[in-house]
């Protein structure tokens, strides 16, 4: 049987380690400006980031996962060559589908997007 990556075990264990980096205050925002405004769309503040992502995270198991296979390799500097990893589920804090991608680096999680799922909203 052919397995494909990532894994259920990668998935499991991104997830383990992008919580950790929360709990730790270990987040950063690969495109401040762009997370801010889907931030403003979901009718939330940047200081909310902790709490939102830590809900996201606790709830989100690798069925969710909605990246490609093997993962994208992010091309910005700053993450240039670190895998991405996407996720779609259901926030209750936020009330819709949410759609978020992140990497792990050194122990920090980057958001790389957090927004309503566009393909919920017919929006591809």
């Amino acid at each position: 049987m052919l397995v494909r990556d990532p894994t259920h075990k990668t998935l499991t264990q991104k997830i383990r380690q992008a919580l950790k980096a929360v709990q730790a205050g270990n987040i950063a925002f690969l495109e401040p400006d762009v997370i801010a405004i889907d931030l403003l769309n979901l009718e939330r503040e940047v200081n909310e980031m902790p709490e939102i992502l830590t809900e996201l995270l606790r709830h989100v198991t690798p069925d969710h996962y909605a990246g490609t296979r093997p993962p994208q390799r992010s091309y910005k500097e700053d993450l240039l060559g670190c895998e991405l990893y996407a996720f779609k589920v259901e926030s209750k804090r936020l009330g819709c589908m949410i759609y978020f991608k992140f990497a792990v680096k050194e122990d920090s999680l980057w958001v790389v997007s957090l927004h309503e799922d566009r393909t919920a909203l017919g929006q591809e």
